[in-house]
């Protein structure tokens, strides 16, 4: 490797790391070394599940922690608070009281109520009798939040409130606890309690409260219930912000927030001399079955595992492990990176640099995505759905690293080793004998007559033209082609009317090889509707004194597009392939060979085996079977012949279905030829090119699937938020990315390759976008079909009526409405549209509806009268 592969190789590295340390970096905050005055105590594991024993008594062995486990936990919290608060006296907690004072920790015990009337009796004589038994506990609390949660009525939490009061000794005090706002809208409820229990969650406002925020609104909650009433104690029952699950409007959950929120707010209520009550000690997994957010589970400062979660004086990083993540990524990109730097010896600097981050950009992406649901700890549906699309996402990175090294290696090349051009005619010597054969179906006689005419009109000594009118079915359509033939009187041209006649254009081919010349050498195939350069046969005839050229391939190219729109755009979205794929592939010896302006040795059509009637792109397939019999190809990217552009939308779709289709049974069939390090006659560099240039129309029919799961998982977003929580962002990131990177991709390569203007681009970009849905639907067809009718793109129709322009796109636009109302509607339930989270979602369902909204405007824009159509305004009468 030379020293500059070296250096960038160096740079990107330690760019790697210094990126992951960026976004990792230790946060400080506040210091504390005191014990917490009380931590919410709830002794449930990881297996364990009280809502299950609720449902399912049988199971309270089972789901339930034993009193071995809370005596332990218990142990654990010792010397670190001084009090521990439970919220029900079932399913073993009320021997929690007895165990904490064992262990010298206060209790402060409480009873659950809600509208099951008969369980709240057993609740409350349960507390009368943890108070009775248990002299340290000098507080109980009454119900949590029934009327925040509305639950119970005000009156009802009263009559419970004065039947424990009279029960219970003067000692002891009791209250209830509710929401802080709560207490300012319930006088009555005040005058009941003891002490008022006041929940303080930030986290939980409406809207969510900012992180930056958070103590500036907790201290703002404690002081109005302080003002309203000054002379009743207030505890605070509940505060702590959670350490991961899904943000809450603009709360955001992670290990660094719920510690430095904590630590500031211990230190503001020992300097105030507040009661307050941490939610809470332990995380609780089983709580995600009471809410959709996967939030409630991790609001402990201690794991499930009983491991701290943060420190409470040293800094605090969000994921200690982050070396590793750096240290994967950094191993995952080195390989290739150093593959393709001692590869691309004639690669320039800048070259060698874009590429090395490209691919340590999508290494790290990668390692992002499969570590996310172990910092977030994501909820099963999530990773259900972690698990079906992660490989889709890494065959999306691997399209934009495909790309990426076609963008590398087209725009920093210091040199093209396969550079042909088309030989000046004095430079041809020999003149073999060319078959030119012209197949058509239905086509316009007139377009067919300039075609011959412009055949006959080569300046090459030696050729014949083959006619081949392939199961067209008006006489007079067939026939004027004929007739026109005939009255020429040229021995060099023929013409066959084939009626039935089985195999598509292939068929008509084939049929066409039994009556060509014996002494034709080279075949050349062109479409009815070219018109070819007089000097096509001369310059190009050359390169087959080469005996290993199988084939010598020209652009498709294209007139009369200039004063309609549409045409422009398709031909500009025609350009693209044959000046940046073609050329590209061309380095490689592994160019799609096409069925027009295309010259082809007989010897290896024959030995090949004709053309595959079988195959609706029998061209590419052809191509495909001339290399693996070792045959080269020849890529001469001057324009030696145009044709017409679709003039429908519809065309234009159905043209592009063709050819995906094709490729997917092309793929079908040859998929063992395709095999990596297999000898099967093709080269490295030939697999990868014919597995590389369709694999974007592969993920395609990814993407549809992707748009349909999108708008299914939103309307359960809408109608079961418990089952169908937000998509994390790296589900969501890579789709948004992988659109962006192909608008890169286009407009980057267009500006270097493509002789056109920047609206020409944007013209190209938004036609070739509009072909997404046709492409997928046909991936889709190829892969659980066979076969398909061979669709005819037909030429020199007459424009479309304005509402066909709908109609075209109809499915395209029911997916992009889909979309949209999807996108909508997620924003519409309480707080969603608050949530960075939902909003970034609905983002992302509006940019996958861009390539179904660029299909509805291309059918439009192919309605529109062109230039030419357009009638003139009158001149102004004369004075």
């Amino acid at each position: 490797m030379r020293l500059s592969g070296f250096v960038v190789l160096l740079l990107i590295i330690l760019g790697n790391l210094g990126f992951w340390a960026a976004i990792n970096r230790p946060q400080t905050g506040l210091p504390w070394e005191g014990n917490l005055k009380s931590v919410s105590f709830s002794p449930s594991r990881a297996d364990d599940d009280p809502t299950l024993v609720r449902r399912y008594p049988f199971l309270d062995e089972e789901r339930l922690p034993t009193r071995a486990e809370m005596d332990e936990d218990l142990a654990l919290l010792a010397g670190k608070v001084l009090q521990v608060r439970t919220y029900s006296t079932l399913e073993g907690l009320d021997q929690v009281p007895e165990l904490a004072a064992r262990h010298g920790l206060k209790a402060l015990p409480g009873a659950w109520l809600d509208e099951r009337l008969a369980r709240n009796e057993v609740e409350i004589d349960n507390i009368i009798r943890i108070v009775r038994d248990n002299p340290t506990v000098d507080r109980v609390i009454i119900g949590n939040e029934n009327l925040t949660l509305h639950r119970l009525t005000p009156e009802q939490m009263i009559r419970y409130l004065r039947k424990v009061r009279a029960a219970l000794p003067e000692r002891v005090k009791v209250s209830t606890a509710e929401a802080w706002a709560i207490w300012l809208d319930h006088p009555e409820l005040a005058a009941e309690v003891d002490f008022l229990t006041i929940h303080t969650l930030p986290f939980w406002e409406p809207g969510g409260i900012h992180i930056d925020n958070a103590m500036a609104f907790t201290k703002r909650m404690v002081n109005d219930v302080k003002a309203a009433y000054p002379n009743k104690p207030i505890f605070i029952g509940e505060v702590g912000w959670p350490s991961a699950g899904r943000n809450y409007g603009a709360s955001e959950p992670s290990l660094v927030n719920q510690a430095l929120f904590l630590r500031h707010f211990v230190n503001w209520a020992h300097e105030e001399g507040l009661d307050y009550n941490i939610v809470e000690a332990f995380d609780q997994p089983w709580k995600v079955n009471l809410d959709n957010t996967a939030s409630e589970k991790h609001w402990g400062i201690y794991t499930v595992e009983r491991q701290p979660k943060f420190s409470w004086i040293g800094p605090v990083i969000e994921f200690e492990e982050w070396p590793v993540q750096a240290g994967a990524a950094t191993v995952i990109a080195l390989l290739p990176v150093v593959f393709f730097l001692l590869k691309w010896q004639t690669l320039r600097l800048p070259g060698k640099i874009f590429f090395g981050v490209l691919v340590q950009f999508a290494s790290s992406l990668v390692i992002w995505t499969m570590s996310t649901p172990v910092i977030q700890d994501v909820a099963p549906g999530t990773g259900l759905m972690l698990g079906l699309l992660l490989p889709a996402q890494l065959l999306l990175l691997v399209v934009v690293l495909i790309a990426g090294i076609e963008v590398t290696e087209l725009t920093w090349a210091s040199r093209f080793k396969r550079n042909y051009h088309m030989q000046p005619p004095e430079e041809c010597k020999n003149f073999p004998k060319v078959s030119i054969h012209l197949p058509c179906y239905n086509e316009p006689p007139e377009m067919v007559k300039l075609t011959i005419n412009s055949l006959l009109a080569m300046d090459y000594p030696n050729f014949e033209v083959i006619v081949l009118d392939n199961n067209t079915k008006d006489p007079l359509v067939w026939g004027a082609v004929k007739d026109y033939c005939e009255s020429l009187n040229d021995p060099r041209i023929r013409f066959y009317h084939l009626a039935p006649w089985p195999g598509a254009k292939a068929g008509a081919l084939n049929f066409g090889l039994t009556v060509t010349a014996e002494d034709a050498v080279v075949i050349g195939v062109v479409d009815s509707d070219y018109i070819v350069n007089k000097n096509w046969l001369k310059g190009l005839i050359p390169y087959f004194e080469n005996p290993k050229v199988g084939h010598v391939q020209a652009p498709q190219d294209h007139r009369e597009w200039e004063g309609d729109l549409f045409k422009e755009m398709i031909n500009w979205e025609y350009a693209g392939f044959f000046d940046i794929g073609m050329v590209y592939r061309n380095e490689a010896n592994a160019i799609i060979q096409h069925g027009t302006m295309t010259l082809i040795r007989k010897e290896a059509l024959e030995k090949a085996g004709r053309w595959g009637e079988w195959c609706i792109v029998e061209d590419a397939e052809l191509g495909l079977r001339f290399m693996k019999e070792g045959y080269e190809s020849v890529y001469v990217p001057d324009r030696i012949g145009h044709g017409l552009v679709p003039d429908s939308f519809m065309a234009y779709k159905k043209q592009r279905f063709r050819w995906a289709y094709g490729a997917i049974q092309i793929l079908k069939a040859h998929w063992r030829s395709l095999i990596p390090f297999k000898q099967t006659g093709l080269t490295a560099g030939q697999k990868y090119h014919f597995v590389s240039g369709w694999l974007p129309w592969i993920v395609d029919g990814l993407y549809l699937l992707f748009v349909v799961a999108s708008v299914l998982w939103s309307l359960g977003m809408v109608l079961a938020p418990r089952y169908f929580g937000t998509p994390l962002a790296f589900f969501t990131l890579p789709t948004v990315g992988v659109f962006v990177a192909k608008i890169f991709h286009h407009f980057f390569l267009y500006g270097t390759r493509v002789k056109c203007g920047f609206r020409q681009r944007a013209l190209a970009a938004i036609a070739g976008m509009g072909l997404t849905y046709s492409i997928a639907w046909a991936m889709w067809q190829g892969i659980f079909t066979k076969s398909t009718p061979f669709m005819r793109t037909p030429k020199m129709a007459n424009k479309a009526a304005f509402t066909q322009g709908f109609l075209m796109a109809s499915e395209e636009s029911a997916l992009m409405l889909a979309q949209w109302i999807a996108a909508f509607a997620v924003l519409i339930p309480a707080n969603n549209f608050g949530d960075p989270a939902v909003r970034l979602w609905s983002l992302v369902l509006v940019v996958q509806s861009m390539p179904f909204f660029a299909a509805l405007i291309t059918s439009l824009i192919s309605v529109m009268p062109s230039k030419a159509e357009v009638p003139k305004a009158p001149a102004p009468a004369a004075a």
